[in-house]
């Protein structure tokens, strides 16, 4: 990478399927004489992803060789690196119902006007058993992701895709920025390396202390909140929003920090996760990611370090994005300071650890955790929606 070039998206092109305004009204025109298929929440997620480039080299649903050489190997037939499918389900009534077009609209799942023309090149029937094993190391139904999994239809529709119109969102517009649209933030502010930070939770002191760690070797930081669909007892996306803007007004530099959401939905599959978003902050324009304890992961289903551990089943520079590892971090009261135990020598009695559920107990009943655990504002703004409730 030359000093004013920027990271090249995975596979070396940023996509854009969405159409231009002449194209659009021509799709539109097409779509209303297609059967029509209702995409999912968690699928219209991705569809958005595709439509901006997020997903880049991707260039519509994955085909069936795609499919099982991602489940075999963690890479696409072309040989580029690629963790989890990316596909489009359809139960059999539904494929019976579309029977043997050649192309299909896709709408919301409430209907409404059709997003996108889906160039059907393939039906095919999914493995969920290998699926299950291979994305998400279970088949346990309790699993958040092997649930969606074995909720969705039974086979996949593949093919090319022309968006008309992105999904319709009425959220956290200032921040629905599309890779292009980061990268260019990111050479306006001058910014030539930028680690990006992955959450679906509000920030508590421990990943401020490690987003400020990577701050002082890079140039910037994104903050990029997963905003698509999320396990039930997660906390809120416009919640945990209120608590990103409150840390960024007292505590970020201005001119060194940013906040977009990715449109994303969670599949809380661990270590092969991890790979999946580093490859799409690549695709934003991040040189470096941060992958921390426990990364994309939920229960017990995967070891604390495993999604750090599986960047090294990988060639080096194969993912193109540098990743920094990070251990779980705390307050210590004798160092008087965050640190981790890369850095603290003292017991765990010195150390300001609280679990999750202590940490919710104390917000529902009104009560500020520590302020060496989470900052005050944040603290207030959480107690404010878990006391509504």
């Amino acid at each position: 990478m030359s000093d004013n070039a920027q990271i090249a998206p995975h596979g070396g092109t940023l996509v854009n399927l969405l159409a231009t305004s002449a194209e659009a009204e021509g799709l539109g025109a097409e779509a209303a004489n297609l059967p029509t298929l209702a995409v999912s929440d968690r699928e219209l997620a991705d569809l958005e992803m595709l439509a901006v480039g997020a997903l880049s080299p991707l260039t519509g649903f994955q085909g069936e060789a795609d499919y099982h050489s991602i489940l075999d190997t963690m890479h696409l037939q072309s040989g580029l690196a690629w963790s989890i499918p990316v596909t489009l389900s359809v139960d059999e009534e539904g494929a019976h119902r579309l029977g043997g077009a050649e192309a299909v609209a896709l709408t919301a799942g409430g209907g409404g006007d059709p997003l996108a023309v889906l160039r059907v090149s393939e039906i095919y029937r999914r493995d969920k058993a290998k699926e299950a094993q291979s994305v998400y190391r279970t088949d346990d139904i309790e699993h958040p992701g092997v649930k969606a999994l074995y909720d969705a239809g039974d086979l996949c529709v593949a093919g090319e895709l022309k968006v008309i119109s992105l999904p319709p969102h009425d959220d956290f517009l200032p921040y629905r920025l599309t890779p292009a649209e980061t990268r260019a933030a990111f050479a306006a502010r001058g910014w030539k390396t930028v680690v990006g930070f992955q959450t679906r939770n509000p920030i508590h002191r421990a990943h401020e202390y490690i987003q400020k760690c990577a701050l002082e070797i890079v140039d910037g930081l994104l903050v990029h909140p997963l905003v698509g669909a999320t396990k039930g007892d997660d906390v809120p996306a416009d919640v945990r929003m209120q608590c990103y803007e409150a840390l960024f007004e007292g505590y970020y530099p201005k001119d060194r920090a940013m906040v977009s959401v990715f449109p994303a939905a969670m599949r809380y599959a661990g270590p092969r996760e991890a790979i999946w978003h580093a490859i799409c902050r690549k695709n934003y324009g991040c040189t470096h990611f941060i992958v921390g304890r426990d990364h994309a992961g939920v229960g017990s289903y995967y070891g604390t370090y495993d999604a750090q551990q599986i960047f090294r089943e990988f060639e080096p520079g194969e993912l193109g994005i540098q990743t920094l590892n990070f251990e779980h971090s705390f307050w210590c009261n004798r160092c008087e300071g965050m640190a981790s135990p890369k850095t603290c020598p003292h017991a765990e009695e010195d150390r300001v650890s609280l679990s999750g559920t202590k940490v919710r107990d104390m917000l529902r009943a009104g009560e500020r955790p520590p302020q060496e655990f989470s900052r005050p504002e944040v603290a207030d703004i959480l107690i404010a929606a878990m006391t509504e409730q």
